[in-house]
């Protein structure tokens, strides 16, 4: 006799033959191709033995309304494998986001379907700024949502009222799951992989992609994420500018000439919004940044100097203290603050 088999997540009926996780995939024009490969890659390796990418465990498709390909941030096309039909034959459907200046919205189509497919039970997947696609199509109100620190300032612009996640490399709120892109959509494939199909093949994913370690949600991005609040766009966009340069830290004249702004209009701006100077600001920015790499890396001080701007390790030590109260090595050291 034969067995069928419940879907882990649907409770669905599925013929012997078939996947215990499908995944269709949704690409926005000019997608970001790295979040898009790791993610598939993940599957491909989970869904077979060794390396042979039957889609046996697991299956996946490309999906479409018009069948065209569709062109990558790098230039790269992907041709989808199938029209977008019954979402239901569906675990999860994941929207693979691209160049925020060149991601116009999913369109009437995809986003029907998209309606459709959560009205069926189907899990939504915003990878990079997918999150952006699913919030816009009015799919994610009362979910949290994971979007990368590198794009924090466009969603306060473009969603008022909402606070992002920019602190971990994926989300799951009950049938919403978002990751902040690159390198996080694999570990966010490998945590489905777990679920539905085991942790022995979720690792042998990452192992053969040379990746070391499955990372849970919570696992810090790794960049700056700006505690500033504030939606002043000249503030904004010189933070972002800030973010950008770490390393070689422009002067405020130089931060003012990539705004499009006078040095005058920009401290301003940054005293009536944060009451900071343009100066102090990034030296915040900057300092945020050595705090996540001390605590998270093992760089050496004299590194986490050069990569954060700082003349040597003397001089992030210096600053360091002044605003944590401890030098780096005492942190790493988990010494506490000195009398």
């Amino acid at each position: 006799m034969e067995t069928r088999h419940a879907s882990p997540r649907t409770g669905r009926m599925n013929a012997p033959d078939m996947a215990r996780l499908r995944v269709g995939f949704i690409l926005a024009r000019r997608f970001t191709l790295c979040a898009f490969a790791n993610f598939v890659d993940v599957l491909r390796l989970a869904a077979d033995e060794g390396d042979r990418s039957r889609p046996i465990l697991c299956n996946w498709s490309v999906l479409s309304d018009t069948m065209d390909p569709v062109t990558s941030s790098c230039g790269v096309p992907v041709q989808p494998k199938e029209r977008l039909g019954d979402p239901s034959r569906f675990d999860y459907i994941v929207v693979v986001g691209g160049l925020m200046d060149e991601m116009p919205s999913l369109g009437p189509v995809m986003t029907k379907f998209l309606h459709d497919a959560d009205a069926r039970g189907v899990a939504l997947i915003g990878v990079c700024s997918g999150a952006f696609l699913l919030q816009q199509a009015g799919l994610m109100e009362g979910y949290r949502c994971c979007v990368s620190w590198f794009h924090n300032a466009d969603f306060l612009a473009q969603f008022d009222g909402l606070e992002p996640v920019t602190d971990q490399i994926f989300v799951v709120d009950r049938d919403r799951l978002t990751c902040s892109g690159g390198a996080s959509s694999a570990h966010l494939a490998a945590w489905l992989v777990d679920k539905h199909v085991g942790r022995a093949a979720a690792s042998k994913s990452l192992r053969i992609m040379i990746i070391d370690d499955a990372y849970a949600a919570e696992k810090p991005q790794p960049g700056v994420t700006l505690d500033f609040r504030t939606r002043d766009p000249i503030v904004l966009r010189a933070l972002l500018v800030m973010q950008q340069h770490l390393d070689t830290p422009p002067t405020v004249a130089e931060i003012a000439r990539r705004a499009g702004l006078s040095k005058r209009r920009l401290e301003r701006h940054f005293r009536a919004e944060l009451d900071l100077s343009p100066q102090a600001a990034f030296l915040e920015i900057r300092l945020s940044q050595a705090h996540h790499l001390v605590t998270h890396t093992d760089k050496s001080v004299l590194q986490v100097a050069m990569d954060c701007g700082f003349c040597d390790s003397s001089h992030l030590s210096r600053a360091f203290r002044k605003r944590f109260g401890l030098t780096p090595l005492a942190l790493r050291r988990g010494e506490a603050l000195d009398a």
